[in-house]
């Protein structure tokens, strides 16, 4: 793909991936992958606008209803949409119901932006997502289906063997880390046509693989803090973005720290 200098505004739609749990500014604010990239685009060029309209938690139908139509009448140059994984983690998913309301999704932004940017989604290892995992690939053969109609990029981050690496995830091993994030806005990036800066997919150096009683303990804290909240969320259809809004919502001239 030819580099297209003339990109001037970026909207992110989406969940907490994309609003960028869990790379944690020193404020206590989120950064993520959208942020880095609006950042690099904005220094080339003046004027540039970012939105992120994208909060943690939210299903595909909540996507569909509460940020679509506003990143369309927004018209930016590029949109980027990732959602439904937290609908492929429910106990119970309507997998016909995610794949529709994604296809309404496509339609509506792709007319709307003149590059629209799907993402297979990263994806660890772990016996808890291993459950997940054949509606989680369903999912991304729609997402592969949506594009190849409307002339959508995929950025395909489940296919990179090192996101699956447990120390780009942070301890809730649902949100990567700092450097998780940048190698995402990379290979967003390079997506898009920009110069490449490094190899997204090169693996981590090589590290001594904790004990098995250290895995354990790990294990068990993860499970009493993290586990066992997400789990009583699903179960009662809670999600910890309610009443959360958007992180940016107005399309407005990005300045911000990269």
């Amino acid at each position: 793909m030819e580099i297209n200098a003339n990109y001037t505004s970026l909207v992110a739609v989406g969940d907490s991936f994309t609003e960028g749990m869990s790379d944690l500014l020193p404020d206590g604010s989120y950064r993520g992958w959208a942020d880095l990239l609006a950042a690099r685009m904005a220094a080339r060029t003046p004027g540039f606008r970012y939105a992120n309209l994208a909060v943690r938690g939210k299903l595909i139908g909540q996507i569909v209803e509460e940020q679509i139509a506003t990143a369309a009448a927004m018209r930016p140059d590029v949109v980027t949409l990732v959602g439904g994984l937290n609908d492929t983690l429910r106990p119970q998913c309507d997998m016909g119901r995610v794949r529709a309301l994604l296809e309404e999704a496509v339609e509506r932004l792709a007319p709307n932006c003149e590059r629209l940017v799907l993402m297979r989604s990263p994806g660890r290892q772990g016996p808890v997502l291993e459950r997940f995992r054949p509606r989680m690939e369903e999912l991304f053969a729609c997402v592969d289906a949506l594009a190849a109609r409307h002339g959508a990029v995929v950025v395909d981050l489940y296919g990179a063997s090192v996101l699956g690496d447990r120390r780009l995830w942070d301890v809730d091993r649902l949100h990567l880390t700092g450097e998780g994030h940048r190698r995402v806005a990379e290979a967003v990036w390079q997506t898009l046509g920009y110069p490449p800066e490094d190899d997204w997919r090169t693996p981590l150096a090589p590290a001594r693989a904790p004990s098995w009683g250290a895995r354990r303990t790990a294990d068990v804290r993860f499970a009493r803090r993290y586990l066992v909240p997400w789990i009583g969320r699903r179960l009662t259809g809670r999600s910890s973005g309610d009443g959360r809004p958007a992180k940016r919502p107005e399309l407005l001239p990005y300045e911000g720290a990269s």
